[in-house]
């Protein structure tokens, strides 16, 4: 038996099959993932010390969905492995612990988890259970919601201020990066009453031009025929950081049959608003600045 931390540790009854106890592996003893595990079982949040029987048997992570971050070799050496590429749960555990001045091997004690898998939730796409989730949150002071980003629907920005903020012109080369090839922005466009107006919109970067779908009529589509603004921005709330790139050019309304149908092809998504949205309208960026903000002593470039 071998097992990796985070994996769920599964009890049956061996007349009938059915699950009697499961938890998860929170610690390990070898460095080979063999027995005995330090188990947070799901139904009582102990913590115990566990020689597995022959009823037992591991569910391992990669098990549970393609989504599940993907592990090599075994044992507490992998609990961070390679370059550090955290989800949202890491992120904001590793943000709150920095914020209270602890140590991941305080932490650990204090959620009772093993400082490598705390290592491995904060460095990696990982997933803990509720239990090790409530119990993180009971370390650090804070909620199981919180760490999981509760409040999301929340305007970005509410976080704490960073200390030492450092703010950074970005050139054309990183804001076209940053633009990426599609996503969500917003463009800015003068309505048929007057009155300006800013409306989010699907987009997609294509040759150079950043296209999207629209409705005739509507107020995306007034953009075109006049100068635009489009912004893209994104905010990293646990870390306090993130960026923006604004893009102004001209927009037009993509006409040619061949070239609709191209833009039709290429689109990564449907637009979010649902409906028939079948014109096009293409912003060719005459001028692009972006912002970036980050904890001074940081690069700029990430």
């Amino acid at each position: 038996m071998h097992a990796h931390l985070g994996d769920r540790l599964v009890v049956e009854s061996p007349t009938t099959g059915v699950v009697r106890r499961d938890g998860e592996i929170v610690g390990l003893h070898h460095e080979d993932g063999t027995p005995p595990y330090d188990v947070r079982w799901s139904d009582t949040d102990d913590v115990t010390l566990v020689f597995p029987g022959p009823d037992a048997h591991i569910q391992h992570l990669e098990a549970e969905g393609d989504e599940a971050p993907s592990r090599t070799g075994t044992g507490e050496q992998n609990a961070a492995p390679g370059t550090p590429n955290p989800g949202d749960v890491g992120r904001r555990v590793a943000e709150e612990r920095r914020r209270r001045g602890l140590s991941r091997e305080e932490t650990a004690r204090r959620a009772r988890i093993s400082p490598q898998y705390l290592a491995y939730i904060e460095e990696q796409p990982a997933e803990p259970a509720t239990a090790t989730l409530l119990a993180l949150a009971g370390a650090l002071g804070t909620t199981a919601a919180a760490l999981r980003g509760g409040g999301v629907d929340r305007p970005p920005g509410q976080g704490h201020a960073l200390l030492h903020p450092r703010l950074d012109d970005l050139d054309e080369k990183e804001c076209r990066r940053l633009l990426s090839t599609h996503g969500v922005g917003r463009v800015a466009v003068t309505a048929p009453d007057g009155h300006p107006a800013v409306v989010p919109v699907n987009y997609e970067v294509v040759d150079d031009a950043i296209v999207f779908r629209t409705r005739p009529g509507s107020l995306p589509a007034a953009a075109a025929g006049n100068e635009v603004a489009f912004q893209v921005d994104h905010v990293d709330e646990a870390m306090s950081e993130g960026w923006s790139v604004l893009a102004v050019g001209p927009a037009t309304t993509v006409t040619d049959p061949d070239a609709v149908r191209g833009l039709a092809r290429r689109a990564h998504t449907e637009p979010w608003a649902g409906g028939t949205r079948d014109e096009w309208v293409s912003i060719r960026p005459t001028r692009l600045t972006g912002k970036r903000i980050t904890p001074a002593g940081r690069p700029a470039h990430r």
